[in-house]
């Protein structure tokens, strides 16, 4: 899949599907546990946004 047409979803979505707080995500993309994509010029840097895939793949990871 064209990684340009992957359905991105907010920190705060994210956060709520892996019922984490959103400081964790910010935690895991420096860390490099859940890498967050950067959309948009806010602050010089982007929003953060993360990949559906992503996210369910680490789910499916981390299956409890």
């Amino acid at each position: 899949m064209n990684s340009a047409l992957e359905e991105l979803i907010s920190i705060q979505e994210a956060a709520r599907i892996l019922n984490v707080n959103v400081q964790t995500l910010w935690r895991w993309d420096k860390n490099e546990i859940l890498k967050a994509v950067r959309v948009g010029t806010r602050k010089g840097v982007g929003d953060r946004r993360y990949r559906k895939s992503d996210i369910e793949a680490y789910l499916s990871r981390n299956k409890k």
